[in-house]
């Protein structure tokens, strides 16, 4: 990768890092100081920093002359953009401005984690020159983007009864709030199904076994188990409220740990991405 083409790229990615930063330092001061303008202009923000950071992936793929999501920095950083859209189009649909004050950190989280890691362009392993790779990874970003987000609508609800009556005036009620996590949780089981499924044919494809439990394969199997069981308790115990959304919460986390704990702490085939 040349150096004009790394140059643009850090621009790009640093300007995207700032402009989340201040959308995160926006939501607060506006949550605090219960100010709408400051909010919509956090909303501006977050905007502002998705145009940066698409930039920033497309520049990123240009210099490399691949698609940008092999490594660890690459997907954080598509991890981020991920949530960032799937906020972006649940504040397009439902209108809730104070989301951001629960998702925007959670996206400036993983940024960071981003901007920690290693930004060097390797030649590619055998086992990722594939065309499963881009179906694959890019499922894996819906899927954790829209669980990113509904971790935000949980922590929301969760806290509903702390916030003031004068604010929560502008807020959906915590029955809304319940369902729409529910929704944006089953978008995300869809595509994290998609995600096990082409994540086994590409095992096949690239190391002749569908499934070897992997401490990857095993963790991303416990995730989908865990949504699996939030939908099944849902629909079939009717579970609802702060159960419902502590689950929604917990899932999350185990998203975070499939994607950092297991590349940092265990060893794994899939240590590179």
């Amino acid at each position: 990768m040349s150096g004009f083409w790394i140059q643009c790229e850090n621009a790009l990615f640093y300007a995207t890092v700032i402009a989340y930063l201040l959308s995160t330092a926006g939501y607060f001061c506006s949550f605090a100081a219960k100010k709408e303008k400051a909010a919509r202009l956090a909303t501006a923000g977050m905007a502002l920093g998705f145009l940066f950071h698409t930039a920033a992936i497309f520049v990123r793929g240009l210099g490399a002359g691949r698609v940008p999501l092999t490594n660890q920095y690459e997907f954080a950083t598509a991890f981020a953009w991920g949530v960032t859209f799937c906020f972006l189009v649940s504040y397009r649909k439902f209108k809730v401005e104070v989301l951001g004050t629960f998702i925007a950190p959670i996206v400036f989280l993983i940024i960071g984690y981003a901007a920690m890691q290693s930004k060097e362009v390797r030649e590619l392993m055998p086992a990722l020159q594939s065309n499963w790779l881009v179906i694959h990874v890019s499922t894996a970003i819906v899927a954790y983007g829209s669980f990113g987000v509904s971790c935000g609508i949980s922590l929301l609800y969760l806290f509903y009864d702390r916030i003031d009556e004068e604010r929560r005036r502008g807020l959906p009620d915590k029955q809304k709030l319940d369902v729409m996590s529910y929704r944006v949780i089953t978008f995300g089981f869809l595509f994290l199904t998609i995600v096990m499924i082409t994540g086994a044919i590409w095992a096949q494809r690239a190391w002749g076994h569908y499934w070897t439990w992997d401490p990857k394969e095993t963790w991303s199997f416990v995730t989908w188990i865990i949504y699996a069981l939030y939908l099944h308790v849902r629909v079939n115990r009717r579970w609802s409220g702060k159960r419902a959304a502590a689950f929604a919460v917990i899932g999350f986390f185990c998203v975070i740990f499939t994607y950092v704990g297991v590349n940092t702490f265990i060893p794994s085939v899939h240590s590179y991405a």
